[in-house]
């Protein structure tokens, strides 16, 4: 081990220690999961040898309090850290849900004994392990301590760094993940986040040194390291480092204390992408060491996350404050000059001069003209006062030579002027500060160029649809790629019916925002031709081949019918959905075919067809709400059956409950869409079916049938425009039917939805009819009347449609 000389008589300070450690990972039934190479020479077993036995039988280390009496065995305790909780044995039982730490000898006694130090982290989470034990032989620190210290170690005792005075925890921190070097990184960033939260190792000598422990793995030192110990041991005095002249010293310490600012606030800026954030960090930094006011300026594009022209500012360019910090008594500079207010600068201003030429304007004071000059840009505020006699620097903020906008730093007129030193300082800060907020800000505007496209792809469905209600999430994959090819959507169908899709395409960003663009828009085209399911998605690969052979994606197609009450599902490659069945809270997998991801071709798709009854719910989704990396899907898919039929107020509830119970496993890189739709149905005394002969004494018939159904219905409100509608859409179907009956049936749900099916295969279309026509104009009076209306195929024929409001209901 290797740390500092002893400390002077009362002196107390911290110094860094290297210490070979065993490392030993228990899992909840008390098995031994992981064992270090440190642990095989600490404790003589191989990793074979120990790997699945009990961890008890491993570690016979302890360190019990002096007032718990043990019966002496093959090892001895003394010397427990007591402040730290219960012994070794009790940890590794699992009675402890708190830190430990201890001290031990181990073997019979003799000089032959191992003096032991050990700590203990009990863990949670998802994975097995619930137990991290770190041991190290302590023998070593005497073995290698100077002979002035060896006699002043009176006792070493482990403890954690969070509970302790010692301040360079933090630093050797980003090491410990180093002593777990067979674990896989999510087992091993999950342990390291635990031991952090509770303490890092540190061991404490009797004379008040904290040597926190770092993981030694034989790794050389440096010559430089290696030649001052050769030199310590062999006596020889180090020569000290030549002290230069007066003035070149005064000049030394000057250039360095500029340059630790400037590395200080490099690491104090660019934590974060937010822009907002940015702009803190850099006006923050500099201010009270550098600077006691720093004004910040950017272009209003900048801010908005936008692009804008190449070339200089000119005086009409629009500068928007951003940030204002000063050591003065507060609201001093706030009044005067807020933060957000935009303003052009002229051209007799620093400001303007900084922001053409791209280099830093130096004012070793402000004169009483220039502050005359400078406050005539706000109007009915004096700022005199507040920059008069002042030393000014105005620095621009630039990225890729752009000015993008620039800081206005002040000093307090006791406080030494700005020189030519801080001017470069300034440039300097300027550009590592300009390069940041460059970056925030094309990650802002690539961020809204992302998010506008997902939400130009991803449709916005009605909240409510015949017979069932719809809710939907989608959830990117990550903060830094918004765009990806998870889709779901909605489509409606003639009979009531409803077709409800969800599809992944593979691999993530634009291009397969773009392939999920064009397969959603082939499905919505293909639902509209009342295709069965298994006939949409034959289709759909074919359309995917013919497009690339890199479009691959899955599809589950579903089509529900609300007055027969069933379901007709086909898949593609995809996971298979849940149906919670009103009946009793039931959840279940549905067993359907699997098939072939779409693209791949050559591969038959099968219609499964699933009865329902009211209130049941349907929930599909992405894999990426329930596949994670290590982890069988089975468990994702057991946890969606099980959060899907847990109670909820609402179907937007429903869905969040599903989502934290999946989405807080931690680990989630793949994009997520999750369509739940509550399957209320369509009861048979809200239905009226009738068929027509091809006669036109028919539609009399028909206006006489449904308003006498609206008045059983209670629904005289919109009897007469139901009346004129069903009119025209039955003319038009006798009138250009061949051989078949006309059907019409009226559906009462949130609206009233009438349809009218023929066997002619001609859609029809709106036209302009002359005075002189006798026909093409009744479409446009449905056109006028109706809420909505529209036309589609059927295996048959078509079905013409129109949809009215009901007084007292809201959609």
């Amino acid at each position: 081990m290797e740390h500092g000389s002893g400390p002077e008589p009362d002196a107390q300070h911290a110094v860094t220690g290297r210490i070979p450690l065993a490392v030993v990972v228990v899992d909840g039934a008390g098995l031994v999961s992981h064992w270090s190479t440190g642990a095989r020479r600490l404790f003589g077993h191989t990793r074979e040898e120990a790997v699945g036995r009990p961890a008890v039988d491993l570690l016979p280390v302890s360190g019990a309090l002096p007032d718990e009496p043990r019966a002496r065995g093959a090892y001895e305790d003394y010397d427990a850290y007591r402040d730290f909780g219960p012994d070794l044995e009790a940890s590794l039982g699992g009675r402890t849900s708190y830190t430990a730490a201890g001290r031990a000898r181990l073997g019979d006694p003799g000089p032959d004994r191992i003096d032991v130090l050990w700590w203990a982290y009990p863990l949670v989470g998802p994975g097995p392990e619930r137990l991290l034990v770190l041991a190290a032989d302590a023998a070593g620190l005497h073995a290698d301590a100077h002979d002035e210290d060896a006699g002043a170690v009176e006792r070493i005792a482990p403890g954690f760094a969070l509970h302790t005075e010692f301040d360079g925890a933090d630093e050797l921190a980003r090491r410990l993940p180093e002593i777990l070097p067979s674990m896989s990184v999510g087992e091993s960033s999950r342990i390291v986040s635990q031991v952090l939260e509770l303490g890092y190792p540190v061991l404490e000598f009797s004379q008040s040194d904290r040597v926190p422990v770092t993981p030694d793995w034989g790794v050389p030192r440096r010559a430089e390291r290696r030649a001052r110990r050769r030199a310590a041991q062999q006596g020889a005095v180090p020569q000290p480092r030549q002290v230069p002249d007066e003035p070149e010293d005064l000049e030394y310490a000057a250039v360095r204390e500029h340059l630790e600012f400037l590395n200080e606030v490099s690491g104090r800026i660019g934590t974060s992408l937010d822009l907002s954030k940015t702009i803190i960090e850099v006006s923050r930094a500099v201010v009270p060491r550098f600077t006691d006011v720093a004004g910040t300026y950017l272009r209003e594009q900048v801010v908005a996350g936008e692009g804008f022209p190449d070339g200089p500012p000119d005086a009409t360019t629009m500068w928007h404050r951003v940030a204002l910090e000063h050591t003065d008594e507060p609201g001093r500079w706030d009044d005067v000059v807020p933060v957000g207010e935009s303003m052009p600068f002229p051209v007799h201003t620093p400001f303007f001069q900084c922001m053409t030429t791209g280099q830093p304007v130096l004012v070793p004071r402000i004169s009483e003209e220039m502050g005359t000059k400078i406050a005539a840009q706000f109007e009915k505020r004096d700022i005199r006062p507040l920059i008069s006699n002042r030393s000014m620097l105005v620095v621009p903020l630039k990225a890729r030579n752009v000015v993008l906008g620039f800081m206005i730093l002040l000093r307090h007129p006791e406080r030494p002027v700005f020189n030519d030193m801080d001017r470069v300082t300034g440039a300097e800060l300027a550009a590592r500060a300009g390069l940041v907020l460059d970056n925030a800000r094309m990650y802002t505007y690539q961020e809204s160029v992302a998010e506008t496209l997902q939400d130009s792809m991803l449709p916005h469905i009605a909240p409510r649809m015949a017979g069932c209600d719809i809710a939907t999430r989608y959830l990117p994959g990550t903060l830094l790629g918004r765009v990806g090819g998870d889709w779901f959507d909605s489509v409606k169908l003639p009979g009531s019916r409803t077709a409800l899709v969800v599809g992944d395409v593979m691999g993530h960003g634009l291009n397969s925002a773009a392939m999920m663009g064009q397969l959603r828009t082939a499905v919505q085209t293909m639902a509209a031709l009342d295709l069965p399911p298994a006939q949409l998605l034959r289709n759909l690969d074919d359309l995917a081949q013919r497009l690339g052979e890199n479009y691959l994606a899955t599809c589950l197609y579903a089509v529900y019918d609300p007055i027969a009450g069933e379901l007709q599902i086909a898949n593609a490659g995809h996971i298979p959905p849940v149906v919670v069945r009103a009946e009793d809270g039931r959840s279940e997998l549905l067993d359907l075919p699997t098939g072939a991801p779409i693209g791949v071709g050559g591969v038959p798709f099968e219609t499964v067809r699933v009865p329902v009854a009211p209130g049941d719910r349907l929930v599909m989704c992405t894999d990426g709400l329930v596949e994670m990396r290590g982890e069988d899907i089975g468990v994702g898919l057991a946890t969606l059956c099980e959060s899907a039929a847990h109670p909820a107020a609402s179907m937007d509830d429903a869905c969040d409950t599903i989502i934290r119970a999946l989405n807080t496993r931690g680990g989630r890189k793949d994009d997520v869409a999750l369509l739940m739709a509550r399957l209320n149905g369509v009861m048979p005394e809200d239905v009226a079916h009738w068929q027509l002969a091809l006669d036109p004494r028919e539609v009399g018939r028909a206006r006489r049938l449904v308003r006498e159904r609206l008045a059983a219905w209670d629904l005289q409100a919109v009897a007469e425009n139901a009346e004129l509608l069903v009119g025209e859409l039955v003319t038009n179907a006798v009138r250009h039917a061949h051989g078949r009956h006309v059907e019409l049936r009226l559906v009462r749900t949130d609206v009233l939805l009438c349809e009218v099916e023929d066997d002619d295969h001609t859609l029809p279309t709106l036209c302009s009819a002359g005075p002189a026509d006798e026909a093409g104009r009744g479409l446009n009076v449905v056109e006028r009347l109706a809420r909505e209306w529209g036309a589609s195929r059927t295996a048959a024929g078509k079905s013409v449609w129109f949809e009215l409001g009901l007084p007292g209901r809201r959609r």
